[in-house]
């Protein structure tokens, strides 16, 4: 348990890097993760093959990753089109509310209670991304776009967390990468004629950037948090990711100078959504500590 939480939290620090990295490469969304999933599903078939981990899985449990991938490669382009309409704050901030989707999806689909505590920190952050979008009317696309990202975003680990409890990691996370270079692949030539683009190929300092963000964000931070999400609840991992605007935001302080693009609502927002991850996480140390006690009182 402990080692999956590191492992989750690592993914985390990781995935704040992903908003810089939007805003340093200089193609457009789509185009971006083109190349990211590219370059990503190729280092896992390689990777994996060679490690010798990829398991024979059935054809209906191949098309249900591809969809996934699917959804994943949607995630990605709403996200990074919220950073190119709004700035890296706004589309980090707006991932928070995955928490939120998370809580009403997760049982709908598992066919689950809804947990009340989920629901009521989900609103909270919902309240937050309310107070920016409210008072900030320029940055609204870009959060219209954030919000997509998050509701996408909540989709793909609830449905991951069902497959990964049945093959193994390496296998679900290859063929979820290669439903990743599929789905983006058909979708070109629609999202190139919705929003033409100039440079699709990238320049010196973008395939730097991109193979960081292949590799280190995407290859190493997703086989990190399917470890965490096989441990830990969907909404657990997701509401987690809460910390990835903390290390996003603060990073576009100190890189992109954003905050002085940004008024007291974002900051007012900002304090709200985090409030939900620190009531999250208190919570869960007492339901541990109280798990503890009980198993405790079993054994004795």
């Amino acid at each position: 348990m402990k080692q999956a939480f590191i492992k989750l939290h690592i993914a985390v620090l990781l995935a704040g890097f992903t908003g810089i990295l939007g805003r340093l490469i200089s193609l457009e969304a789509v185009a971006l993760v083109w190349y990211r999933v590219l370059i990503a599903s190729a280092c896992f078939w390689v990777l994996f093959a060679w490690r010798r981990k990829l398991q024979k899985i059935s054809n209906a449990d191949i098309v249900k990753l591809l969809g996934i991938g699917t959804v994943t490669a949607l995630h990605w382009i709403s996200f990074y089109a919220s950073i190119k309409f709004a700035n890296v704050s706004v589309g980090l901030v707006c991932l928070s509310c995955t928490g939120f989707f998370t809580a009403l999806l997760e049982p709908l689909i598992t066919r689950k209670k809804h947990r009340l505590t989920e629901v009521l920190l989900g609103v909270l952050s919902i309240i937050g991304i309310y107070i920016i979008f409210h008072f900030d009317s320029s940055f609204r696309l870009g959060i219209t776009f954030g919000l997509i990202s998050a509701f996408l975003a909540a989709l793909f680990p609830i449905f991951m967390r069902q497959t990964i409890q049945r093959i193994n990691i390496e296998t679900g996370l290859t063929w979820q990468m290669t439903g990743c270079i599929l789905g983006t692949t058909l979708l070109l030539p629609l999202f190139l004629q919705i929003a033409p683009t100039t440079q699709f190929v990238p320049s010196t300092a973008d395939w730097f950037w991109l193979l960081v963000l292949a590799i280190l964000c995407t290859v190493v931070a997703m086989q990190f948090s399917m470890v965490a999400l096989k441990r830990f609840s969907a909404f657990t991992v997701t509401l987690s990711y809460n910390l990835e605007p903390v290390y996003g935001v603060l990073l576009a302080f100190f890189m992109f100078n954003e905050m002085e693009d940004l008024g007291p609502s974002f900051f007012v927002g900002f304090a709200i959504i985090m409030s939900s991850l620190v009531i999250h996480t208190l919570l869960l140390r007492r339901q541990t500590v109280k798990n503890k006690q009980v198993a405790a009182d079993i054994t004795s």
